[in-house]
């Protein structure tokens, strides 16, 4: 999935972008103050969300078209997430990183997110 293809989707769904410094953009899902990040990079694009949500993980993965990364993903500029120890020497901040087939599987990951942050 394209960045202008998830970005264009992330704005149907009526997530709110707040800032992009560099590859990272942050945005709110829909009728929340619940952060999540896209990352660009060649022609690879990621969203992450916070680790807390890794509980969830699994079950976000088995959704048509959504596939989660291995590790988590580290990024200085996603700066409502914690922080770890990487690779430097400094923690840095990091989360959960997902990729999406199809403007689909964004669609029914963002549903699926939202109605766990509702609860």
């Amino acid at each position: 999935m394209s960045l202008i293809e998830l970005t264009s989707t992330l704005k149907d769904l009526n997530c709110r972008s707040n800032f992009n410094i560099q590859n990272v953009t942050e945005y709110m899902l829909p009728d929340s103050k619940e952060a999540f990040y896209v990352h660009q990079q060649s022609q690879r694009t990621r969203l992450m969300i916070r680790p807390a949500f890794e509980i969830f993980s699994a079950e976000l993965s088995l959704i048509d078209g959504v596939h989660s990364e291995y590790d988590y993903f580290h990024n200085n500029q996603m700066t409502r997430f914690p922080k770890r120890q990487n690779k430097g020497v400094e923690p840095v901040h990091y989360g959960l990183a997902f990729t999406f087939d199809d403007v689909m599987a964004l669609t029914a990951f963002i549903d699926k997110l939202s109605a766990i942050v509702k609860g």
